[in-house]
């Protein structure tokens, strides 16, 4: 290992002989505050590997005491062929994602500093007196174990959120903003389905093109949702100008925040923060944030030991242009699983798909231990595929389709028992000698499951309700579930329906055809009705009986009254002209 790392550094050692290894400079690193003083080009230009350029076994790249542990998810299927990927990068350079077009120098001075310190340098927010503030603060300063497991998991990812804050000249406060919204924590889901470190609501992500999809979500990865996050307040700020209303709306929305204003000033009442009418929550988001500033700022009047965090990048960026089991990508790295999955959280199935997932992140001693390996290993790097559903069908036929078992489908894909797997939906299988392409970026972006009940074809039966029917009645007439009943017709499990009013259930073909003949007249459609009176027009003169035929069909839109049928009665007594000319006045 240390021969490859002199080797990819030649060029730079060769210019600074006085400069201290790379391995000394990857110690400093990983130590919070060293006081080493030196400049270092770490990106310096690292070639690109192909998948095929190797020629050593995959069992030399990790140390069997060392061996990650891998999530039951992430168990590939063993490789049967080798993908020919001639002339393919696999993987790029590894790049800062804060400077992805420059070669990223690290000035150690700067980078075994506290990041704490430059933090507080930038604490720009107006001031904020309520007593609520010092109710979170006592909760926080009683709260020592909760404020340092806090702290240590966004560690990994707050000089990247603080990076983006100064670059776009807003209050380094706001990079504190995860520890109220998630604790930090990228894998955070709220009851109203938020997610990530900044908690968007699906609808939200989408609005601001956070990817959700089968493969990935993007409102995890701390990235992007951090750069749609601040891309939000900031607008937010614009439109209401003030960060404590601009915060409000982040976490109450724009529209609440707005009509409340709005109510304030028609009555002649301040429009500021403490003074709108808003949800405990709300009402307590801004104190909160002031209540960890505070802490920040002076960690020892809390009794709150700060670990110090290097002020430089935790992880670096390597493109990936193959797709590449997470498990491959773990075990190209020498990294744990969960380690590897904190930094990439995101993803939602065990493949990467680089038409869809173009990156990863690893920390900096990883990025290169992953393309050095990546160069020596030979195989396939991707054991997983997506396919598309051609058509609704049953799980055990698409397991045909695919040539894998039914319960393995099943499981891969969380499909529930007697469900249909719709038309158009993407699964996630196995790769076998007929799909061996990556996915293409259509699958990759817009992949989604959905499912319909396999239930036999029904039909929709309007039925008239007889001088007895119940809901129960009904339910068991046509051997149905007395809930789907009362749902159908919105109406109580307990409710009796009144005489003639008006029955909705939709049964099999079967069972409607088996029923058909057992129903009481009244509970038949209108159009059983006009054939059994249509029945009766035999042996009667034959434009009567078409006159006749005439009056059932409109009296089956409306029951007509006693005084018109008697009129209607002494019509047909007279002839069968008055009849018809009656009918027409109908």
């Amino acid at each position: 290992m240390y021969r490859l790392l002199i080797t990819m550094f030649a060029v730079a050692m060769t210019a600074c002989s006085s400069l201290p290894s790379y391995t000394k400079m990857a110690k400093a690193l990983r130590s919070p505050l060293s006081p080493t003083v030196s400049t270092y080009v770490v990106a310096a230009p690292v070639p690109t590997y192909s998948a095929n350029q190797v020629n050593i076994s995959s069992s030399k790249l990790i140390d069997s005491t060392q061996k990650p542990v891998l999530a039951p998810m992430d168990e590939a299927p063993p490789a049967q062929y080798t993908t020919n990927e001639d002339l393919q990068e696999a993987a790029g350079r590894p790049i800062d994602p804060e400077q992805p077009n420059t070669v990223f120098v690290l000035n150690e001075q700067v980078a075994s500093s506290n990041l704490w310190d430059e933090l507080r340098q930038g604490f720009a927010l107006p001031t904020f007196e309520s007593t609520l503030v010092s109710e979170h603060e006592q909760y926080y300063a009683s709260r020592p174990d909760y404020v340092q497991r806090m702290t240590m998991r966004g560690s990994r990812y707050l000089y990247h959120v603080l990076k983006e804050v100064q670059q776009r000249g807003m209050p380094s406060e706001l990079a504190l903003l995860p520890f109220i919204e998630s604790a930090f924590n990228p894998g955070a889901i709220s009851s109203a389905r938020a997610s990530g470190i900044w908690q968007f609501m699906p609808a939200t992500g989408r609005d601001f093109a956070l990817k959700q999809n089968l493969f990935r979500d993007d409102r995890r990865d701390v990235l992007a949702s951090t750069r749609a996050a601040l891309d939000y307040l900031t607008r937010l700020h614009r439109q209401f100008g003030d960060w404590h209303l601009a915060l409000a709306a982040y976490n109450w929305g724009e529209g609440n925040v707005q009509r409340a204003i709005n109510r304030n000033s028609s009555m002649g009442m301040p429009t500021d923060y403490l003074s709108l009418s808003m949800p405990a929550e709300t009402r307590n988001y801004v104190p909160k944030l002031y209540a960890v500033r505070h802490l920040v700022s002076n960690p020892q009047r809390f009794g709150i030991n700060l670990t110090p965090i290097a002020n430089h990048p935790y992880f670096l960026s390597v493109p990936i242009q193959r797709d590449m089991d997470v498990a491959m990508a773990v075990r190209l790295a020498e990294m744990h699983i969960d380690d590897f999955k904190a930094i990439n959280p995101s993803m939602n199935k065990p493949v990467i798909l680089a038409s869809g997932t173009p990156q990863i992140l690893l920390p900096y001693d990883n990025a290169q231990v992953f393309l050095k390996n990546l160069k020596q290993f030979k195989g396939q790097l991707a054991s997983w595929t997506a396919w598309v559903a051609p058509k609704t069908m049953r799980t055990v036929e698409a397991a045909k389709y695919v040539g894998v078992d039914v319960s393995q489908l099943r499981t891969l894909n969380n499909i529930p028992k007697n469900m249909l797997i719709k038309a158009g939906s993407t699964l996630l299988v196995p790769r076998n000698e007929q799909m061996t392409h990556d996915v293409s970026a259509t699958i990759a972006d817009n992949a989604s499951l959905s499912f319909t009940p396999d239930v036999p074809p029904v039909k929709r039966l309007l039925l008239r309700a007889g001088k007895r029917d119940t809901v129960a009645s009904i339910a068991k007439r046509y051997r149905l579930p007395a809930t789907q009943v009362a749902k159908w017709n919105k109406v109580a499990v307990s409710s009796r329906f009144k005489r003639s009013q008006a029955i909705v259930v939709y049964v099999p073909y079967s069972t409607q055809l088996a029923k058909a003949g057992k129903v009481n007249p009244s509970q038949q459609k209108i159009r059983v009705s006009q054939n059994k009176a249509k029945s009766k027009m035999k042996g009667k003169p034959k434009t009567l009986a078409k006159s006749s035929s005439r009056n059932i069909k409109v009296a089956g839109k409306a029951k007509p009254s006693v005084r018109q049928q008697r009129r209607t009665q002494a019509l047909v007594n007279a002839g069968g002209k008055r009849v018809r000319v009656a009918m027409a006045s109908h």
